[in-house]
C-alpha cells in the first residue's frame, strides 16, 4: 500500500504543476489584454505603455500647440461684445440733462466745462457697465478683441481732446460740438470695427451729424450735441441692450 500510494502522489503532481501553469497563462493573457484595451493606443495601434515614450511625447506636445494656436486664432477672430446697452442709455440720458445746463449756460467759458464734465462721468458710467456685463457674461475685457477695441477707441478721442483745448484757447467755441461729434464718431468706427456690427452704424451717425455742425450754423451746435451724445446713445443703447444682451 506504502508503494502505491507514492506512486499515485508521483502521477498527480505532475497533472496538478501543469494545471496550475496553464491557469497561470490564462490569467496573465486575460489582464494583458485588459490593460491592453483600457491604454490609450498610438496610430500604430499599440498602445501608450508599447509605443516609445519619445514619440509620443512630441504627439502629445503638438496636439497642445495645435490646440492653443486654434483657442488665440478664435479669440483674435472673435467680436468685442462687452459694450454695454443699459450703460448707454445712462450716458444718453446724461447727455441730455448736459444739453439743458449748457442751453442755459450764464458764460461763454461755462459751455466746455458743463459738457467735458458730462463727458468724465460718461466714461465712468460706460466702463462700469461694460465691467459689469463682461462680468455677467464671463467676456474677458482685455482678450484680443478687447485689446483691440480699446486700442483703436483711445487715439481719436486723444486727438479730440488735443483740438479742443486748442479750439478753446483760440476763443472758437462754436468748433466745439462738431469736432466733438466728429472724433467720438470716428472713435467708435474705428473700435467698433471690432465689436458688434451696431456699433460702428452708430459712430457713422455720429460722424454725420459732427459734419453738420462743422459745417452748418453754429447755433445748431447744442441742439446736434443733445441729438448725438443724447438722442443717438439712447438709441443705439437699447437696440444693444435688446439684441446683445444688456
Amino acid at each position: 500500500m506504502g508503494c502505491t500510494d507514492e506512486t499515485e502522489r508521483g502521477a498527480a503532481r505532475p497533472v496538478i504543476l501543469c494545471l496550475a501553469k496553464c491557469l497561470t497563462s490564462l490569467a496573465n493573457s486575460v489582464t494583458k489584454s485588459f490593460v491592453a484595451n483600457r491604454l490609450p493606443q498610438d496610430p500604430s495601434g499599440r498602445s501608450v505603455e508599447e509605443s516609445d515614450t519619445p514619440g509620443t511625447a512630441s504627439l502629445q506636445s503638438h496636439a497642445l500647440d495645435n490646440l492653443q494656436y486654434i483657442r488665440d486664432t478664435m479669440e483674435r477672430a472673435g467680436s468685442f461684445t462687452a459694450v454695454s446697452g443699459w450703460g448707454q442709455v445712462v450716458v444718453g440720458i446724461i447727455a441730455l440733462v448736459a444739453a439743458v445746463l449748457a442751453a442755459g449756460a450764464p458764460t461763454p467759458d461755462a459751455y466746455p466745462a458743463i459738457w467735458m464734465g458730462a463727458a468724465a462721468l460718461a466714461v465712468v458710467v460706460g466702463a462700469c457697465g461694460m465691467g459689469l456685463k463682461a462680468r455677467r457674461t464671463h467676456t474677458p475685457l482685455f482678450s484680443g478683441p478687447g485689446r483691440k477695441f480699446v486700442s483703436s477707441f483711445a487715439p481719436p478721442l486723444v486727438a479730440g481732446a488735443l483740438l479742443t483745448a486748442a479750439v478753446v484757447r483760440l476763443g472758437l467755441m462754436e468748433w466745439l460740438p462738431g469736432i466733438w461729434l466728429l472724433m467720438f464718431g470716428t472713435a467708435v468706427v474705428t473700435g467698433g470695427a471690432f465689436s458688434v456690427r451696431v456699433v460702428p452704424i452708430m459712430g457713422i451717425c455720429f460722424m454725420v451729424l459732427g459734419a453738420v455742425a462743422l459745417l452748418g450754423p453754429g447755433s445748431w451746435g447744442n441742439l446736434l450735441m443733445a441729438v448725438g451724445f443724447g438722442g443717438l446713445h439712447l438709441v443705439f443703447g437699447v437696440v444693444i441692450a435688446v439684441k446683445y444682451g444688456g
